[in-house]
């Protein structure tokens, strides 16, 4: 959108707007206390020479001069009392300097503080893509000092024409006013990135056009502002993993299916308006090779026609209504190509998350990228897919493509297909994940993460954020935008805790070994105790050597901000099969193995008891032996 005025960016509402919550991981196998996304766009620009973690740009202005490579292009810059202070005296000058060099996935963070303004409307700005000469076009993350109004923060581009094109506008939860220091920071991933006020995500963007060459600066306009603290660190390429203070990254489940008939620009349209980061949807090919968004290998449901979508041409296809099936006011909706699906996303806004249907030849998959090619689209598409085979084919063809493998039960061990696969994203059905939370720590510690499908209800996304899911494919987009934004806005510094695992009231038997499991926010210290006994979160318990009967884990955090606990019964029930586990698992002489074995195979529990009582530390170990004759003794009473 252009906004007349020449000094003041402003303009709609920004649809990604929340506040920030603190982040809990939690997993089987490990804890993690912590205070999503913004999500990765892979440009083919040079990457930079910094490794990621590297600190590229590191002021604190105690020299008493501007720093070294340092471009003040236009207005008056120096450096007074350990701060860089910049003034613009007219609404109409955009002042400038800029430092740094190019980078493309990157945290620019600074100290901001208003001295003085002509008016609140009057702004201040992190650079985030500017020629080093100030030459336009060039990005901003700008803070007025009236920091409240609805376009209080912004995402904006000045234009070669000198005009204005803002993209997403946020308000924060105070007024910076002015002699009140603010610590902000922008988090870029290419033409993605995260506005962040003082620790708080206040909005995104997936808009940025960036440049070959351009590096950061700050703005000034309308009054004198001083910084201290720039900091610039290079950052991993994969922003889809969710940032500590970030909400889920919301994915609109073939557009706004459940406002529209799914798979069309319509619903497409609807899911962006709502605020989706992302739409997904599905592509296969005509008869004729045209890719075509379609879910089903059918038209029979979505459309008034018959028909396997491969035996179809492009031109029946396109003949079809794909509206009316869903709702009256849809009818005449079309089947959308997918050069026209990518169209649409380029000049109206959006991003896709494609998933290569079905069965794909390397040919089908290489038309499929020639389109996102010829779109200009390669940026702003991320490919998933159930095929290994698509996903194969689309990193031989185009290694610069985001890849997400589509699972519906997880795998024996995601991190190793996700490293095969050169994945960016593990996608599981949302229940199976779940059920084994423990897959995501290792799966971001790889640098993967993790998107779950398809999940619609408020329930359910919380049980995701607390163990740490990254990016939520619902049909239900813009209810998971405001839950978003109401869970961050009532997100207290109260600590909370919840122990996932072992399961309250879960009936176990011994040759299970579940882990201790906990998930909490805003702590700062994690006690876990098992039966009164000190514990940890991530211990794998032995239920071989616990007695039969009901167990305790207790969970208590502290934080800031008081305490809290939780706690989690579960019953080590007793079975032939069980008691058969412990036998073989007893560590006892092979000879005292088959004697147990025998008399457990003919039932004779309580000689079975008898017999390692007495065998107890001499042939059988001690600490078992009194567990497996409780246990045969539980038996013979049965």
């Amino acid at each position: 959108m252009t906004v007349p005025s020449a000094s003041s960016p402003s303009g709609r509402a920004a649809t990604g707007s929340v506040l920030t919550r603190t982040r809990a991981v939690a997993a089987a196998a490990a804890l993690t206390v912590a205070g999503g996304v913004a999500a990765v766009a892979i440009t083919t620009s040079s990457p930079a020479a910094a490794e990621p973690g590297d600190v590229v740009v590191s002021e604190s202005f105690s020299s008493g001069t501007l720093p070294a490579g340092w471009n003040a292009v236009d207005g008056a810059w120096k450096v007074e009392n350990g701060r860089l202070y910049g003034t613009s005296a007219s609404a109409s000058a955009n002042n400038k300097i800029t430092f740094g060099r190019h980078l493309n996935d990157f945290r620019f963070e600074a100290t901001m503080r208003f001295e003085s303004v002509s008016a609140a409307t009057r702004w201040a700005s992190l650079g985030i893509d500017v020629p080093a000469d100030g030459a336009t076009p060039w990005w901003i993350a700008t803070m007025r000092s009236g920091t409240t109004a609805a376009n209080g923060l912004e995402f904006a581009q000045r234009t070669t024409a000198n005009a204005w094109v803002v993209t997403n506008t946020a308000s924060a939860p105070y007024a910076a006013g002015t002699g009140r220091d603010v610590r902000v920071a922008v988090e870029v991933h290419g033409s993605q990135a995260r506005w962040i006020f003082d620790g708080r995500e206040m909005m995104r963007t997936s808009s940025l056009q960036r440049s070959t060459d351009g590096v950061q600066a700050l703005f000034v306009n309308g009054g004198t502002v001083s910084y201290d603290d720039v900091v610039v660190t290079e950052l991993p390429p994969n922003g889809y993993i969710r940032p500590e203070g970030s909400p889920f990254t919301v994915i609109a489940h073939r557009g706004a299916s459940a406002a529209a008939p799914e798979n069309t620009l319509v619903a497409q349209e609807i899911a962006r308006r709502g605020g989706a980061d992302w739409i997904e949807n599905d592509v296969q090919p005509s008869k004729d090779g045209v890719p075509f968004i379609l879910h089903d290998d059918t038209v029979d449901r979505t459309t008034d026609g018959t028909g396997k979508i491969r035996s179809l041409t492009a031109a029946q296809i396109k003949a079809l209504d794909a509206g009316s099936w869903f709702a009256p006011q849809y009818v005449g909706e079309r089947v959308p190509t997918l050069a026209e699906q990518l169209a649409d996303l380029r000049t109206r806004g959006g991003n896709l998350l494609l998933e290569i249907k079905g069965k794909h030849t390397k040919d089908e998959v290489a038309t499929i990228i020639q389109v996102i090619r010829d779109e200009q689209m390669m940026g702003r598409v991320f490919v998933q897919s159930f095929e290994v085979d698509a996903l194969r084919y689309t990193y031989e063809l185009a290694p610069e493509l985001p890849l997400g493998l589509l699972r519906s039960s997880l795998d024996a061990d995601p991190v190793a297909i996700s490293k095969e696969l050169h994945l960016t994203a593990y996608n599981p059905d949302g229940n199976a994940l779940l059920a084994k939370p423990e897959v995501i720590a290792p799966l971001h510690d790889a640098g993967v993460a993790v998107m779950a499908w398809t999940m619609d209800s408020a329930g359910l996304w919380q049980r995701l954020e607390r163990i740490g899911t990254d990016a939520i494919i619902t049909n239900r987009a813009a209810e998971l935008v405001g839950w978003n934004s109401a869970f961050t806005q009532r997100a207290s510094a109260e600590p909370t805790v919840e122990i996932a695992s072992p399961a309250e009231g879960a009936r176990l038997d011994r040759a299970q070994s579940p882990v201790i499991a906990v998930a909490a926010t805003n702590a700062e210290t994690v006690t876990v105790t098992l039966d009164g006994k000190k514990s940890a979160a991530g211990r794998k318990l032995d239920l071989a050597k616990l007695t039969a009967g009901r167990h305790t884990v207790t969970a208590e955090v502290t934080g800031p901000e008081g305490t809290a606990t939780a706690t989690s019964t579960f019953t080590v029930t007793v079975s032939q099969a069980g008691l058969g586990y412990l036998i073989l698992t007893s560590g006892a002489d092979p000879s005292a193995v088959d004697t147990m074995a025998v008399k457990l195979a003919h039932g004779q529990y309580a000689q079975l008891a008898s017999w390692v009582d007495r065998q107890a530390g001499r042939t059988v170990p001690a600490e078992v032996a009194s567990v497996i004759a409780a246990d045969a003794r539980t038996l013979a009473l049965r």
